[in-house]
């Protein structure tokens, strides 16, 4: 790969099909999508520039977060300098020639299955979990068994040569990804716009530690969007916490929540401060 392919290239975790590589081509349309089998391989395209961005999903609205991202994230090097909110569409997909009649069994990844219970439990299918969903689709397409059905994207379907029996089988409406963007480098957005902050730190093992580290966001209007914790180092004693909070660094109600994070715990992070996307700023408003 020549240096321009590579400033040119975003690296997502999964085969061609995958819905990151969906949320690449949307996202990022010019730019060429770079397969990688896992996210630890995503990441390490980008540090040694093989890629200029990542797609990295982090959570999503049915399932919740997406496991290892949060433990991999901060030690990756790298920074957040965008989100992108992607609506999962589940296709039903099947070889050519295949029907709803002759489908028996529908393969995918855990999370897409259980997305889509009504639809499978509606023609009776059994259900087997793939790896992923791409690569679910792509071994449908070799076996061209009728019996056999997937689930995965329309880009799949179009990759691997299958035919979609049914379109939008997700049980919720809102089923939809946010995935953040990494790059080697940290962005300075204009503060004035409505930006993200994304932090990670541990507080210290002693009574109320969270409550008191959380206590200069509330008494500094920052509104905390996203706060997850997750333990680390095989210890139970304390955790690791992973926040998206809405506001700048620069702004001075965020420092000051910042300055009194800092105090009652440690090991504070910045892990990106980015633009927020219009999908997060459609659903403020639709929440007021």
């Amino acid at each position: 790969m020549t240096t321009s392919d590579s400033a040119n290239s975003i690296a997502f975790q999964g085969l061609p099909g995958a819905y990151s590589h969906l949320a690449c081509r949307n996202a990022f349309p010019a730019m060429q999508p770079l397969p990688c089998a896992t996210f630890e391989d995503a990441f390490a395209a980008v540090r040694e520039g093989r890629a200029r961005y990542a797609m990295i999903p982090i959570d999503n609205s049915v399932a919740g977060r997406v496991a290892d991202v949060h433990h991999l994230l901060p030690y990756s090097g790298l920074h957040i300098i965008a989100e992108h909110f992607e609506r999962i569409q589940h296709h039903l997909l099947a070889p050519k020639g295949a029907s709803l009649d002759s489908i028996t069994s529908v393969e995918s990844h855990v999370h897409a299955l259980g997305q889509c219970r009504n639809l499978i439990r509606q023609l009776g299918l059994k259900v087997i979990v793939g790896a992923d969903t791409a690569g679910s689709a792509a071994e449908l397409a070799k076996s061209g068994d009728l019996t056999r059905a997937a689930i995965a994207s329309e880009l799949a379907a179009e990759i691997y040569g299958l035919d979609s029996l049914k379109a939008n089988i997700e049980d919720a409406e809102h089923n939809t990804t946010r995935f953040v963007v990494l790059a080697r480098d940290a962005i300075e957005p204009n503060p004035n716009q409505p930006c993200v902050t994304t932090i990670v730190f541990r507080v210290r093992n002693v009574p109320a530690a969270l409550y008191k580290a959380m206590g200069g966001f509330a008494t500094n209007g920052i509104n905390i969007t996203k706060l997850e914790s997750y333990l680390v180092g095989g210890e139970f004693v304390a955790a690791q916490f992973y926040a998206d909070v809405e506001g700048h660094p620069s702004q001075r109600s965020l420092r000051l929540a910042l300055e009194e994070l800092e105090f009652f715990s440690h090991e504070v992070r910045i892990v990106g401060v980015y633009p927020a996307h219009p999908f997060r700023l459609s659903q403020n408003v639709a929440g007021e």
